[in-house]
């Protein structure tokens, strides 16, 4: 039985390049940074507010540092968060470019009565910047801060244990004893001297021999 070749049948290569034709190109994202966040926003809002532009992928704002210092009274009540910075990307970088020049150094919200008044946007388009640099650099930032804790924790150990070790050592350690200034102070403490003894002690001898005679 004879095989078919169809490499070779009418229309099979022009099929394939109308195939190869039908296939769109993705289009390239883009990401803007968000030097500063407005108060009372979160990833949602935030979201919300680009989505008017076009569409939003992945959104990440930075939490601020709100962990209570060594002797701060910390607060019961339940307080919002706050973020430092963010990025914001967007499934079209032509979108992303537009919304970066068309925001930047704008006022937030017109109305008097909004949180955002006299909020200003301070954004900027990161050209050749992909949400995996941005992953390296937080990674990078969680292992300086790991490593900054790290060494002061090593270094308030090391202080910890040089106070015990000199505190010990003064334990140990015999008080020094000044034979001559523990007499001086005994016979400062009682004013009677050795002559005096000697007279007392003759004195009570006649005394006695007073009484037999």
């Amino acid at each position: 039985m004879n095989e078919v070749n169809t490499d070779n049948e009418p229309g099979t290569s022009t099929n394939k390049i109308m195939n190869i034709s039908k296939i769109k190109k993705q289009p390239k994202k883009g990401i803007i940074y968000l030097s500063t966040i407005p108060p009372f926003m979160n990833v949602t809002q935030i979201t919300e507010f680009f989505s008017d532009f076009g569409k939003v992928g992945r959104v990440y704002l930075q939490l601020a540092d709100t962990e209570p210092k060594p002797g701060e009274k910390t607060k019961k009540r339940k307080i919002a968060k706050k973020f430092t910075e963010g990025w914001v990307e967007f499934q079209r970088k032509s979108v992303a470019k537009k919304v970066a020049t068309l925001l930047n150094n704008t006022q937030i919200s017109n109305r008097k009565k909004s949180k955002h008044y006299d909020v200003m946007w301070n954004m900027k388009y990161l050209s050749n910047f992909k949400w995996t640099h941005l992953h390296e650099r937080l990674a990078y930032e969680k292992a300086a801060r790991r490593q900054k804790l790290r060494t002061e924790i090593e270094l308030a150990k090391k202080k910890t244990n040089f106070f015990t070790v000199n505190l010990d050592k003064g334990k140990k350690k015999k008080p020094f004893v000044n034979k001559e200034l523990q007499s001086a102070n005994t016979k400062a403490k009682n004013p009677r001297s050795d002559e005096q003894k000697e007279d007392d002690t003759e004195n009570r001898s006649e005394f006695l021999e007073s009484l037999f005679n």
